[in-house]
């Protein structure tokens, strides 16, 4: 197995969230640094630090991540907002390195009708400025693909590759891949055979060694809607099967899954059980009966 996890509120204090990780019987958890609602924020108190560092060690998480700001764009070609973004990105680090977080998960942001090509270049510039003046010791920096929606960069495996391409620290960098985002950007996993092929396909194109985690949500889209509408697993468009599948794939037994489920922490019990599978004395019913059935309907455009 895997390792399983899932975003844990701060509500309190960041300290708490690791308790809050073990009483959902998680050996991984992503959490957010500071308010996703506004670029500054209060300082990290070395108290706090010492005391998250302490917790996490006591409850025994093995992997925490931090989702970095979805208020960040570093691909922006406009001067103030990519200087907010950089200065945002670089406080998120800064705060990862002080708690100790192993992973940094951000979105490539938009290009602004700029291009993919363009904007790509745009994102590297401002991630290597980033990472040239950031602690060497600090957090893993993933790279999140996304659903596609308007002018998103990361949509294609394609794009992820070129991403990490175009830094001059490759090095520190790694890709996170969302199942909802992938399916909504027009990978299907939803049989043995499509989600080989997809899985086949990454590593062709970027490589199975740089990806370092999953973000686990089944997708309220159809193939190929580009929307990044998340859903309880097995009640989306993508079904229970898939999951177990990667819950199982040996080529991942060692990366965290990160549940990002709706409403969190009140439903992961039930996610987490699709994650783990039926029982044993089940489990050969489930194989004849859990794969889901493809819909024929066509996807939208894009």
């Amino acid at each position: 197995m895997p390792l399983f996890g899932g975003h844990i509120s701060i509500a309190g204090g960041v300290e708490l969230a690791p308790e809050r990780a073990r009483a959902l019987r998680f050996d991984a958890m992503q959490i957010f640094t500071k308010s996703q609602r506004q670029w500054a924020a209060k300082p990290l108190e070395q108290e706090r630090a010492a005391l998250f560092r302490a917790n996490r060690a006591a409850n025994g998480i093995n992997v925490v991540a931090s989702h970095l700001s979805y208020l960040i764009n570093l691909a922006s070609f406009e001067r103030r907002k990519r200087k907010m973004s950089m200065d945002a990105f670089a406080d998120d680090l800064r705060r990862c390195a002080l708690l100790g977080i192993d992973q940094a998960i951000f979105h490539p942001g938009s290009h602004m009708g700029k291009g993919a090509s363009r904007g790509i270049r745009r994102l590297a510039e401002s991630l290597d400025q980033v990472l040239d003046e950031a602690d060497p010791g600090g957090p893993r920096v993933l790279v999140e693909g996304t659903a596609g929606q308007g002018d998103q960069l990361g949509a294609t495996f394609e794009e992820l590759r070129d991403i990490l391409a175009a830094s001059r620290h490759p090095d520190r960098l790694g890709i996170c891949l969302d199942t909802c985002h992938i399916f909504a950007a027009g990978y299907d996993v939803r049989t043995r055979e499509a989600y080989e092929e997809t899985i086949a396909r990454f590593d062709a194109i970027v490589g199975l060694s740089r990806l370092e985690a999953w973000h686990v949500n089944d997708s309220k889209g159809p193939l190929g809607c580009r929307r990044d509408r998340h859903a309880h697993l097995g009640e989306g468009e993508i079904g229970t099967a898939p999951f177990r599948r990667l819950a199982r794939d040996a080529r991942f037994r060692e990366l965290p899954l990160y549940l990002e489920t709706p409403e969190g922490e009140r439903h992961y019990a039930m996610n987490l059980a699709v994650l783990r599978g039926p029982s044993r004395r089940h489990a050969q019913r489930a194989r004849t009966s859990d794969e889901p059935r493809v819909r024929r309907r066509a996807a939208p455009g894009g």
